[in-house]
């Protein structure tokens, strides 16, 4: 799926990531650990071609990434970020699922499907004409979840997705996750615990100082 070769990433004089080689192989749950300013969200930034590194090459299935707008743009399709605290727009929850689905011009039948695998998918079936202000902090998290499961994506970057949540949520949302290899996603996810159940069911990536100190097969 990746392989990073040589990565630096700079900013100004500062090597937020220095990565001789990575390797995350399709269809494969990650977790993602390291302290504050180990060079996480970095890495995540660059997993979902947000920008380019500094220096290194960047392959994905097997091609050279191409940094120029046009060519990097077909790979940010095949991949959602989902940030710990992620952003509802106004309206329904409806509204907030369907959103990346109309900007990829899904629409009729398929997008309508899609919604409603997605909401179940994070218990929320009954919610389509919720507002998103009335939700509570885990159910906004269970609808930015939904919204990035209907794009049916190729990989699925999660940054802390499972901090600050209610405990039912957070289980609810685990389980979520650690089913979507077994559909063919790929899943890197941040966490600060090195324990978290999720480093049991993959791999796991170890950052300090922004170099990748640790690389291992549960």
């Amino acid at each position: 799926m990746y392989r990073l070769q040589s990565i630096r990433k700079c900013y100004g004089s500062n090597v937020a990531l220095d990565i001789e080689e990575l390797t995350i192989v399709r269809g494969r749950l990650y977790t993602l650990t390291g302290a504050n300013g180990a060079g996480k969200s970095t890495l995540l930034s660059l997993l979902a071609f947000l920008a380019p590194p500094t220096s290194g090459e960047i392959f994905y299935a097997g091609k050279r990434v191409d940094w120029n707008h046009g060519s990097v743009e077909g790979y940010r399709r095949k991949v959602t970020l989902l940030h710990q605290s992620p952003y509802l727009f106004g309206g329904s929850v409806h509204d907030n699922v369907a959103f990346g689905l109309k900007v990829r011009g899904i629409r009729g039948e398929e997008r309508r499907w899609r919604i409603d695998e997605a909401l179940e998918a994070v218990g929320l079936q009954g919610f389509r004409d919720r507002m998103s202000r009335e939700l509570s902090g885990g159910e906004a998290q269970r609808v930015a979840m939904a919204r990035a499961l209907a794009l049916n994506p190729e990989v699925l970057l999660l940054d802390e997705p499972l901090a600050n949540i209610d405990r039912e949520t957070s289980g609810l949302l685990e389980t979520v996750i650690a089913s979507l290899p077994a559909q063919g996603t790929t899943v890197v996810m941040t966490t600060h615990d090195p324990d978290h159940p999720g480093r049991r069911n993959g791999e796991s990536i170890h950052l300090e100082g922004g170099r990748n100190v640790l690389q291992s097969l549960r």
